[in-house]
């Protein structure tokens, strides 16, 4: 059934891969099962992405470029695109707005943003969802989200900024040993040239103004330097692009800047708190 309804929801992209994956291969003269040793998979997984019963994972793309790609580089050129027919549709669109960010600052007030999860938070967090979703589904869109983590070492450089409610970081999912790892991933990003990291305190509304309590929010500068704002919710999203609108919720995020911790004091403070014991 899983398989079934891969096929129903595979985008364009993944369709016209698996179509240029079949007719290289048969141009070759390769049947699936020599293929898939060729690559390091078995025929079935060869078959199954042919079909699109199960996507070409980024790997998979390598071997095929490297194997029947014939010079031409089109699984290379495929893999971000790839990548977003694997996305949730609400997030698809923005997707590559992300990875081509000249500047990203988020606000979050739920869970750490996706583009900070570590892996095993990552899979904690899609495999608790409601519906429930297939084991291979999750692993999709774990491989996908961890995908998006290249932005931090892109050429050229984006600068990120991420504010976290204080509540995000003691909020745990599948584990307490899978919130302190995701800590501690968080502290290696914090130190990153490109990258900054504050915490909203959870006493912040008792100093009588609290400027994050309408949610979160990602800020882009694009590479034309328009600047956009991406709303997500309850599965569904909005882009405001609008200058005004996008100029309002730019101040509204300076303004939860200016009330969060310093980026050295919230490091010490996600310091201290991957370093508590909980059982």
């Amino acid at each position: 059934m899983a398989r079934s309804a891969n096929k129903d929801e595979a985008g364009g992209v993944t369709h016209l891969v698996a179509a240029l994956a079949k007719a290289l291969r048969e141009q070759q003269q390769l049947s699936q099962a020599k293929l898939g040793t060729l690559i390091g998979y078995t025929g079935s997984a060869v078959s199954a992405m042919e079909t699109c019963a199960q996507p070409a994972s980024d790997q998979m793309l390598v071997k095929l470029e490297e194997t029947i790609g014939a010079g031409l580089g089109v699984f290379d050129k495929a893999r971000q695109y790839i990548l977003m027919d694997k996305y949730p549709p609400q997030f698809a669109d923005f997707s590559l707005m992300e990875a081509q960010a000249v500047t990203l600052s988020a606000y979050e007030t739920y869970v750490i943003n996706g583009l900070f999860q570590s892996e095993d938070y990552a899979r904690a967090l899609i495999g608790g969802g409601y519906p429930k979703l297939p084991e291979c589904k999750v692993e999709e869109l774990v491989e996908a989200r961890m995908a998006r983590r290249a932005l931090f070492d892109r050429e050229p450089t984006a600068m990120i900024e991420l504010i976290l409610d204080e509540s995000v970081l003691r909020r745990p999912f599948g584990s307490w040993d899978i919130l302190r790892g995701q800590l501690r991933s968080l502290t290696e990003d914090a130190q990153r040239d490109n990258v900054s990291i504050q915490v909203l305190p959870l006493e912040r509304g008792l100093r009588g103004a609290h400027a994050g309590a309408r949610g979160d929010m990602i800020l882009v500068e694009t590479e034309e330097h328009h600047h956009v704002v991406y709303l997500e919710i309850e599965d569904e999203s909005h882009l405001v692009s609008d200058p005004a609108k996008a100029s309002q919720l730019a101040h509204r995020y300076a303004k939860i800047r200016t009330q969060a911790l310093s980026p050295d004091d919230s490091l010490s403070l996600i310091e201290r708190l991957a370093g508590e014991e909980r059982s």
